[in-house]
């Protein structure tokens, strides 16, 4: 589930889906953004005890523990302690990342002790947020953030889908024939919306004949993908989350780009899975 690439601390960012979907079942994948400066400061701040570490089923859980040592969060909505067995995937992963987090950072005080210099807190943040919850399937998506040193902290995405009649998850892209039976379907319209919102960050359009790596367009199925829907019924849209330095240099943060389902996509999905898609007229 979990990775690491280089950004900055979450804080719930970006959108996605924002018309289509209530602030609560059909949160945006990173609803509310804040700058990569912002970030640290701001999840240090928050990340305390938590008065409600719930574990009782059919309820969200927030878990903050924040000392001389770790700085810790993860967190999963309602919808998702609502599944038991999604919420006891989740509940092991609360656990597991905790304790490895707390063994990196006992092993880097050692260090800092015999090597004499500062030891910081080490800190793993992960927010899960709902995308879409529909009839056959509970669409999630998290923000991944740790620190384990250096100059800032690592970010990424995560995202889940919870196939409700066979009780499994699954990755998004498990849905479709193969990662490039996906790109084929959405490279070309991801490019030119990618190429739009570099515009708006750098005001100034992107040069199609610059060879420089930033302007080049990225494959969409490579970055994290993620499942959501206007209409509440079926899948329609599809969102690509894509982490800094993948697409533009580290001042420029996140980009995220929304596609509709098209006749191409659904030709891309799975046979078995098409039922679950629309076409977005």
């Amino acid at each position: 589930m979990r990775f690491t690439i280089p950004a900055v601390v979450p804080l719930l960012a970006l959108g996605f889906l924002a018309a289509s979907c209530s602030k609560q079942a059909e949160q945006s994948p990173a609803a509310a953004a804040s700058s990569p400066a912002a970030a640290p400061s701001a999840a240090a701040a928050t990340a305390v005890p938590s008065p409600v570490d719930s574990a009782a089923p059919g309820a969200p859980r927030d878990v903050r523990e924040s000392n001389e040592m770790i700085d810790f969060e993860y967190a999963y909505p309602e919808a998702a302690g609502a599944i038991p067995a999604l919420k006891a995937m989740l509940d092991a992963e609360v656990d597991k990342q905790k304790a490895e987090l707390v063994a990196n950072a006992k092993e880097q005080k050692d260090q800092s002790k015999k090597n004499d210099f500062p030891y910081h807190p080490l800190g793993s943040w992960t927010l899960w947020k709902v995308v879409t919850d529909l009839p056959g399937w509970l669409s999630l998506s998290a923000d991944v953030s740790d620190y384990q040193g250096g100059a800032h902290p690592n970010h990424g995405y995560d995202a889940l889908l919870w196939d409700k009649q066979a009780n499994v998850r699954r990755a998004p892209i498990d849905l479709f024939v193969s990662k490039e039976a996906l790109s084929r379907a959405i490279r070309k319209d991801f490019c030119v919306a990618l190429n739009r919102e570099r515009a708006k960050k750098r005001g100034e359009p992107i040069d199609p004949k610059s060879t420089d790596e930033f302007d080049s367009c990225i494959d969409p199925a490579a970055s994290t993908v993620i499942l959501g829907s206007a209409g509440h019924r079926a899948f329609d849209r599809i969102g690509v989350l894509v982490a800094p330095y993948e697409a533009g240099p580290y001042a420029e943060g996140d980009y995220e780009v929304t596609l509709p389902v098209t006749d191409a996509v659904l030709a891309a999905v799975k046979p078995e899975y098409r039922s679950s898609f629309a076409v977005k007229r």
